[in-house]
């Protein structure tokens, strides 16, 4: 006997639409104290409420929603992890808020930054960790929290980062995913030699832009997973396309959609589509040889999905009540994370989909 709520038919997740969704979220901001303020978009003052009304619907078949419970039953003594830059953070945010409403999780680590951290489900012996990791590879950084650069990011491009790949070994579930951090200016090194750079003028180097550079990451990533012998189940997440208009992060640009698009209304910008080519072409490459060697590699790509969601982003509302003193104040707009509760959610529907389907 098969329950209401088994899915048997295959089908494609990522195809499909925007519904109208009157129940609306499974938690909210009151609810779930791990909402990080940039995201807490309720809290912060948002006046519309829309957004929150709308669910993904594949086209050519049924997805039932997230079950926190069923979900925490699945990962009993088990261990999943989120690895990659802030569009990870903002989605582990996400999920522990859904699985919250059955148990509140514990937070046992963090790093000296608080970029990484580990959460545990007491009664189910189940950890989720966030592993800051935004480009994959070993970097050198020099920027504040706000994104403002002092000199070029150095980028070793045959040295993956230690921080994920010694936690590699120990993890159940991972979804990895890079992206936007790639189109920085950057110094590129292979075999501890500088080769080139992205944006770096002045400096007497080889102008070899970021998808040269994203494309070699990206296959030595594909690469040590698909060789790797996990016997876990391991995720690969397309990066998100932002929503920006008149403008990007740094000079004005806003956000100001309050419902979803439909599809073909909006378009992916140039540089979203050129990041996803690479991401698509290297999984393609990758997946095969990963087949070969019993390792389960999975695509996760929300792309379109959150495509058709400009509305879904804090915009003015990463601060708390920012025209509170001054209806016409000039505000930084974040069009690129999202708010949470907010459309992210419907990936954790997707992955637990894919996670039952095994």
């Amino acid at each position: 006997m098969v329950g209401p709520d088994v899915v048997i038919e295959k089908c494609d997740l990522f195809t499909g639409d925007w519904v109208p969704n009157p129940s609306g979220p499974t938690y909210t901001n009151e609810s779930c104290p791990l909402i990080e303020g940039h995201q807490n978009c309720m809290r912060n003052g948002r006046p519309d409420s829309g957004y929150l009304h709308w669910k993904w619907k594949p086209r050519d078949c049924q997805l039932p929603r997230f079950n926190a419970e069923r979900f925490l039953e699945l990962t009993r003594n088990k261990a999943w992890a989120l690895i990659g830059d802030s569009i990870s953070r903002n989605h582990v945010q996400s999920l522990l808020c859904m699985l919250a409403t059955v148990e509140r999780p514990v937070e046992v680590y963090h790093d000296e930054q608080y970029k990484s951290k580990r959460w545990h489900f007491a009664s189910y012996n189940f950890t989720v960790s966030n592993i800051w990791s935004p480009f994959l590879v070993k970097a050198a950084v020099f920027e504040d929290n706000d994104g403002v650069s002092t000199a070029e990011v150095q980028l070793h491009l045959d040295k993956l980062d230690k921080t994920w790949t010694d936690l590699y070994p120990s993890l159940d579930y991972m979804i990895i995913s890079t992206g936007k951090w790639f189109l920085k200016a950057a110094i590129y090194h292979e075999n501890d030699t500088e080769v080139g750079c992205h944006i770096c003028p002045g400096k007497n180097l080889t102008e070899l832009g970021f998808v040269y550079a994203y494309n070699k990451t990206l296959h030595y990533v594909m690469d040590f997973i698909a060789n790797s012998k996990h016997k876990g189940l391991i995720f690969f997440r397309t990066s998100t396309p932002d929503h920006f208009e008149n403008g990007e992060w740094h000079n004005g640009g806003s956000c100001p959609k309050t419902t979803p698009a439909k599809e073909g209304e909006v378009e992916i910008k140039d540089l979203s589509r050129i990041l996803r080519n690479v991401e698509l072409e290297e999984f393609e490459k990758a997946a095969a040889k990963a087949a070969d060697n019993g390792v389960n590699l999975k695509l996760l790509d929300f792309t379109n999905l959150l495509l058709m969601r400009p509305d879904g982003h804090p915009g003015p509302y990463r601060q708390f009540q920012p025209f509170a003193e001054n209806q016409t104040a000039v505000v930084q707009n974040d069009c690129l994370h999202w708010c949470l509760p907010g459309p992210m959610d419907f990936w954790n529907d997707v992955i637990m989909e894919m996670v039952v389907r095994g």
